[in-house]
């Protein structure tokens, strides 16, 4: 996290000098709308580290790791499927969940198919996209990456599910 951290702020800083140096009040307006952007999300985020660390305590590790864990196999890659496709949200509420999972003993293969189909299959967004893109291509696309998030999961525990991860690196 701490290296994370430290690139945001390289990058901040450089952009925040470009826009200073530019002279026509960039670097203020680009502050002004971060600020923003800031007050908006804070809530969501909030509400989102509120449900990772309840999913920390309150589902013991021993059900989550029958269910999620290494040992859970197809079972925990398809509930990852599962849940990433109906969880709401963006990557503000399903990072610290995705990360409060790994925490609690989910496998790798279980949260790359959660992230992955969250990505990809994400309920949640279908109506806006069949609103705007229509259904033909939304058919076609769902036809095309629905089993990616199964394959992803699959692959990631087979060759990286030795790997102990931390999220907060």
């Amino acid at each position: 996290m701490l290296v994370s951290t430290i690139i945001m702020a390289v990058l901040a800083i450089i952009l925040l000098s470009i826009g200073y140096f530019k002279g026509k009040g960039q670097h203020i307006t680009g502050l002004q709308e971060s600020f923003k952007l800031t007050i908006e999300i804070i809530p969501m985020l909030i509400f989102a580290f509120i449900v990772a660390g309840m999913v920390q305590v309150l589902l013991p590790r021993e059900v989550l790791s029958k269910w999620v864990g290494a040992e859970s196999g197809m079972r925990g890659i398809l509930l990852g499927t599962l849940a990433g496709a109906l969880s709401p949200g963006g990557p503000y509420v399903n990072f610290p969940l995705v990360a409060a999972l790994m925490n609690s003993g989910a496998s790798i293969g279980t949260t790359v198919a959660f992230l992955t189909s969250w990505s990809l299959l994400a309920i949640s967004r279908l109506p806006m996209e069949i609103g705007i893109l229509g259904w033909p291509f939304v058919s076609i696309r769902m036809a095309t990456t629905f089993f990616f998030p199964i394959i992803a999961g699959l692959l990631s525990q087979k060759f990286f599910g030795h790997v102990k991860l931390s999220p907060f690196l």
